[in-house]
């Protein structure tokens, strides 16, 4: 169930209210370490995320799903599967009837964007050239409701809230039919690109303006 004010610590209802909107999220997201699980791997709740300050793409979705429903945002996020089997998981918001999202990754090209798409769909296609290199490529998404997870404490967990994986992996995906020739363009830039730039991010999209950084 949605959580009260009163269930909060007094830093995180400070994180909560100094955080109102989708783009204020993702700043927030933006600022935290990614979360190289370096100690192990984890699926650290918003209490945890606050705590130690760093994220990776589940962990920063529900985050950004904890603070945005106090402001009347379901906790909507949708789940990408790639066929290297490395997936990606971003928080799902509307705005007068078009669909953003905002995310967290190792990449800038997949954070959030700006609520500009028809479908979900289309919004998971906003990540598809991004998420090319030499293994990656969409091959699915689904939308779930944390709420569907029913009692289970996703949200202030002080423990791993691995039933949020499970489920995520567990639920229908629908395929996404893609383009080779698309997909190889990328796959070539990508390879072309590191080997030029071994450290720089990603920069070359056309569609950058409906990133939300």
């Amino acid at each position: 169930m949605t959580r009260s004010t009163h269930d909060f610590t007094r830093h995180e209802l400070e994180v909560v209210r100094a955080h109102r909107t989708p783009a204020s999220v993702q700043r927030f997201l933006r600022g935290l370490h990614y979360n190289w699980e370096e100690d192990g791997k984890s699926c650290m709740s918003f209490r945890s995320v606050v705590r130690r300050r760093r994220a990776h793409c589940l962990e920063a979705a529900i985050t950004a799903a904890v603070i945005l429903e106090q402001y009347g945002y379901p906790p909507l996020v949708a789940s990408m599967e790639s066929q290297d089997k490395i997936d990606h998981v971003i928080f799902v918001f509307e705005k007068d009837g078009r669909l953003g999202a905002v995310a967290r990754s190792r990449d800038l090209g997949l954070h959030g964007r700006h609520p500009v798409f028809r479908t979900v769909r289309d919004l998971v296609m906003s990540y598809f050239d991004p998420y090319v290199d030499k293994t990656a490529r969409i091959t699915g998404y689904a939308l779930a409701d944390l709420r569907d997870l029913g009692e289970y404490d996703w949200r202030l967990s002080d423990k791993n809230v691995w039933k949020v994986e499970r489920y995520l992996q567990e639920i229908p995906h629908r395929a996404i039919r893609s383009s080779d020739a698309r997909y190889e363009k990328w796959r070539k830039r990508y390879i072309e690109f590191r080997k030029q730039n071994p450290d720089r991010q990603l920069d070359y999209f056309p569609d950058r303006h409906r990133w939300m950084l």
